[in-house]
């Protein structure tokens, strides 16, 4: 492991969570009827409750990715998220998965590395 290993977290916080939060800000946007009503048309049920938890870890926890807060946590919410995405939204369409097939990557290896040292998680420890 060279010196740099433990800092690999951060470009890929910073990433995972930035491109998390521009859809969770879409959805915040669209707000939580008309994100409902997007999961009520791919046969959700309870389609309110999820369009919530959906907007909140795609705002909430991608901002707290993004940060280093509680990174793994927040990180296994939004691999669920990407899987759900490809199983049900993108391949029953027929469509190209690869962002998501990016994301759910880059969402499991922040579950294996953590906030990393450049982390507000980092800091808070520190103190």
């Amino acid at each position: 492991m060279n010196q740099f290993a433990s800092y690999a977290a951060v470009p890929l916080r910073l990433v995972v969570g930035g491109v998390f939060l521009r859809h969770g800000v879409v959805k915040l946007q669209t707000g939580v009827p008309g994100t409902a009503e997007f999961l009520h048309s791919l046969g959700f049920p309870f389609a309110h409750i999820w369009a919530v938890i959906l907007i909140v870890l795609e705002t909430v926890g991608a901002t707290s990715v993004a940060l280093g807060l509680f990174t793994r946590v927040w990180a296994v919410g939004l691999a669920v998220v990407m899987v759900v995405a490809i199983l049900r939204v993108r391949i029953p369409r027929g469509a190209d998965f690869e962002l998501e097939a990016l994301l759910l990557a880059g969402a499991l290896s922040l579950v294996a590395l953590g906030d990393g040292p450049l982390s507000l998680w980092g800091m808070l420890r520190k103190r």
